[in-house]
C-alpha cells in the first residue's frame, strides 16, 4: 500500500509538471488560436537562460533566475513581429505551420549557440527529498506541483476577470472583429508568447533542478501534450485535474506495468488515457463546447 501511494503521489507531482508546461500551449492558444508545437524547445531556450545568467556568467543564483525571466520575456515578444505580424487575419493552418518552423529554427540556434554538450543546471531548489514516513517525494517537483496549482488559479482569474485577459481571449475567436473592437492583435498574440516564455522557463526550473540541460529537454513538450488536450486547450483550470490524471497514471503504468513488460509503457500509457477520453469528448474533459448555427 505504501508503495501504490508512493507511485501515485510521485506521479500526481510529474504530472502537475506538464500542467505547468502545458499552461504554455493553453495561455498561447487562448490569445491567438494557435496550437504552439515549438513548446519543447521554449522550455530549452529558457533553461538555457537559466544556465547562461546563472552559471556561466557567475551572477547570484536569483539574480540570475530574475534575469533570465526578462530575457525569456523579451524573446517571447520578439516572436510576434519576427513570425506573425505578417500573418494578422490569415488561416489557422498557416500560423500553426509557423510553428513548425519556429521549432526547426530554435532547435537549430540551441545547437550553433550552446553545442549538443550537456550542461549543468542550477540547484534553484534543494535536492534534499521530502519524507513521510516511508513515502518520499522529490522535493523540487513537489514546490512546482503547489507552484503550478497557484498559478493556474492566477491565470484563469487574469483571463477571465482582467480586461488584457479578456481582449486576449476576443483576439482567440476573430482577429477581423477583434480589430474592428479597436483590439491590438498584434499585442495581443506578442503579450501571449511572452507569457508563453516565462512559463517555459519556470517549468524548465522546476524540471531540471539540479539536474543538466540539453536540446534534448525539448521532449518535455510533446510530454506534457496529453494534459493540454485531456485539459482542453481553452482551460486553464483544467490542466490540474487533467495533469494529475496523466500523472498517477504514468506513475502506475510505471511501477507495476514496465517491471512485467520490460519496457518503458510507462512513456506510452498516458497518450493512451488521452486517446479514450478524447475518443469520449473530443473537446477535452475542461474545453470550451461550440455550438453554431447553420
Amino acid at each position: 500500500m505504501i508503495q501504490l501511494i508512493e507511485y501515485a503521489l510521485n506521479g500526481a507531482l510529474l504530472g502537475l509538471l506538464y500542467a505547468l508546461i502545458a499552461m504554455g500551449f493553453v495561455v498561447i492558444y487562448r490569445a491567438s488560436k494557435v496550437f504552439n508545437f515549438a513548446q519543447g524547445e521554449l522550455v530549452v531556450v529558457g533553461a538555457f537562460l537559466v544556465w547562461f545568467f546563472t552559471l556561466d556568467l557567475g551572477l547570484p543564483l536569483y539574480v540570475g533566475f530574475a534575469l533570465a525571466l526578462i530575457g525569456a520575456a523579451i524573446f517571447g515578444l520578439i516572436i510576434e513581429p519576427l513570425l506573425f505580424r505578417r500573418l494578422v487575419g490569415q488561416s489557422t493552418f498557416s500560423m500553426v505551420m509557423v510553428t513548425i518552423g519556429l521549432l526547426i529554427l530554435l532547435r537549430g540556434l540551441v545547437l550553433v549557440i550552446f553545442g549538443p554538450s550537456v550542461r549543468p543546471f542550477p540547484d534553484l531548489i534543494s535536492t534534499a527529498p521530502i519524507t513521510f514516513g516511508d513515502i518520499t517525494l522529490n522535493r523540487g517537483l513537489a514546490y512546482g506541483g503547489i507552484f503550478t496549482i497557484l498559478l493556474a488559479i492566477g491565470v484563469s482569474l487574469y483571463f477571465s476577470r482582467t480586461r488584457p485577459g479578456l481582449r486576449m481571449t476576443v483576439v482567440a475567436e476573430d482577429h477581423q472583429i477583434a480589430q474592428s473592437m479597436g483590439i491590438s492583435v498584434r499585442r495581443s498574440i506578442a503579450y501571449a508568447w511572452g507569457m508563453g516564455m516565462v512559463l517555459s522557463t519556470l517549468g524548465a526550473v522546476f524540471y531540471l533542478n539540479g539536474k543538466s540541460v540539453t536540446f534534448l529537454v525539448a521532449e518535455i513538450g510533446f510530454a506534457a501534450l496529453p494534459v493540454a488536450l485531456l485539459a482542453g486547450l481553452e482551460s486553464v483550470g483544467g490542466l490540474i485535474p487533467a495533469g494529475i490524471i496523466v500523472g498517477v497514471a504514468q506513475g502506475l503504468a510505471a511501477g507495476y506495468i514496465d517491471p512485467v513488460v520490460g519496457g518503458s509503457f510507462s512513456a506510452v500509457f498516458p497518450y493512451l488515457v488521452m486517446v479514450i477520453i478524447l475518443f469520449l469528448r473530443p473537446s477535452g474533459l475542461f474545453g470550451w463546447r461550440i455550438v453554431e448555427r447553420v
